[in-house]
Formats: C-alpha cells, sequence, structure tokens
C-alpha cells in the first residue's frame, strides 16, 4: 500500500500533463467600453478552456497604432468595425477572421440621479460646466458623441464645454467624480444585469449617431496558435453572449 502512493501521484502528474501543455496565454487588446463584459467573460473562458486572456484596455485608435508599431497582441477586440477591417486589408489580421461581438450604445450621464431628463433636454438647456466625451480622434464612442451633438445642432454652444478622455473610460470618470456634470458614455459602463447601476441617463436614440458594431479579429501575432483562436469561438457562444448582452449591448 505504500508503495502504490508515490506511483498514483506520479501516474496523476502525467495524466494531466497533456492538459497543461495545451492551456496557452492570448494577448487581447480590448476596447475600454468592453472592460466590465471582457472581465467576466475572460474568466469564464480560463473556466472552460484552461486558456488565460491577458487583457489590455484602451481607445482603439490607440490600439491600431500600437499594432502597426508591434505590440504583442494576438486577438483586438475593437470598438467599431472599421479598425479590423483595416488591419485586415494592411495584411496585419488575419483575412476572414473578423466578427462582430456587440453593438454599442451610447448614452448621456450623471453621477447625480435625476440630473438627467429621459429626453436629452439637459443638453439644450447647457445649465451645466462641464461635458464629457472619450476623445473622438481615438475612440469610436466619441465619434458617435459628435455626431450626436451634430444632428442635435448644439456642438456650436457645447464646444466650449467639452472635457475630452483618452478613452471612454477616462470620459467615464470624469462624469463619475463631478469633474464633469455630464458625460457621453457606453451604456455597458453605467449598466449591469439588465438596470442602471447608479445616477441618471438618457439613451442616445440610435438615429442619432452611426451603429458602434464592435468587431473582434485574429491579429497575425495569434495564427495558428490555439489560445487566440479559442478565444473568437468562445466570443460566439451562448454563454459569452448572455454576458454581453447583460451590459446593454444588442448582438449582432
Amino acid at each position: 500500500m505504500l508503495q502504490k502512493t508515490p506511483m498514483l501521484a506520479a501516474l496523476a502528474v502525467v495524466l494531466a500533463l497533456p492538459t497543461l501543455a495545451q492551456a496557452d496565454e492570448v494577448a487581447v487588446a480590448v476596447a475600454a467600453n468592453f472592460t466590465a463584459p471582457m472581465q467576466k467573460i475572460a474568466a469564464e473562458f480560463e473556466k472552460d478552456t484552461g486558456h488565460k486572456a491577458v487583457l489590455a484596455f484602451g481607445a482603439t485608435g490607440k490600439f491600431y497604432a500600437q499594432i502597426n508599431n508591434g505590440a504583442p497582441f494576438e486577438v483586438l477586440l475593437s470598438a467599431d468595425d472599421e479598425t479590423p477591417a483595416k488591419l485586415e486589408k494592411e495584411q496585419a489580421a488575419v483575412a476572414g477572421s473578423r466578427l462582430t461581438y456587440a453593438i454599442g450604445k451610447l448614452v448621456l450621464w450623471s453621477a447625480k440621479p435625476g440630473y438627467v431628463d429621459d429626453k436629452g433636454e439637459v443638453l439644450s438647456k447647457g445649465d451645466f460646466t462641464h461635458l464629457s466625451m472619450a476623445n473622438p480622434k481615438t475612440a469610436p464612442y466619441g465619434q458617435a458623441a459628435m455626431e450626436t451633438l451634430g444632428k442635435l445642432k448644439l456642438l456650436p454652444a457645447l464646444q466650449p464645454k467639452l472635457v475630452l478622455g483618452e478613452n471612454i473610460t477616462q470620459a467615464y470618470q470624469f462624469a463619475a467624480t463631478g469633474n464633469a456634470q455630464l458625460g457621453f458614455v457606453a451604456l455597458s459602463q453605467v449598466y449591469a444585469d439588465g438596470k442602471l447601476t447608479s445616477g441618471s441617463v438618457w439613451r442616445v436614440p440610435a438615429s442619432l449617431y452611426s451603429p458602434i458594431r464592435q468587431d473582434a479579429v485574429l491579429l497575425n501575432k495569434g495564427q495558428n496558435k490555439p489560445a487566440p483562436q479559442a478565444l473568437l469561438s468562445y466570443l460566439k457562444g451562448a454563454k459569452a453572449k448572455a454576458i454581453i448582452q447583460s451590459y446593454g449591448y444588442d448582438l449582432p
């Protein structure tokens, strides 16, 4: 009996080796608006597959520049569909690997309950000092916010009050801390499990901005590796889709 125990332990180690060898890491560049859902998805992905997703969050435009400068990302989860298409065209991403994982929604949000009305009339009243948004040059949600102000014909009046965040996370932080009384942010930042988490909100009508189709793509550094391809497949599965919807995104 005493001799069997080490033998069984050794056998268990040998049997576990193939599983360990198959487990891998994947470096993922994630658009800032998708921070909370992706953290949940990554945890479930690791539980279900053994692969670990190493996540970096930021503005899509910044990631595009970093990828072109040789950053070691293997998968990009973009805040738009243009950037993955451009990377594919420029042969920095694997042809045919693009998929739409979510359709984003823009909202006007204040940390103060009751401050934002459900028609967004607070914007035209102009009774605030600062309005935050993501930089429209690098962040698709910032572009959507600028489109909205343009269609409402409020841009000239509100331009002096704009405070630009490097990405949507910083735009949210400006509003959350009160440095800006209002902010154009992603619905996913203020919405979880089917309800508003805090403050007050106006869901910007989809007619006021171009659809925010968020695409993922396999980058060249992830080609022929199991973990990056497994992650893209996982994003199409029921568990990931349920998490995505719980943060207010539409599915394609």
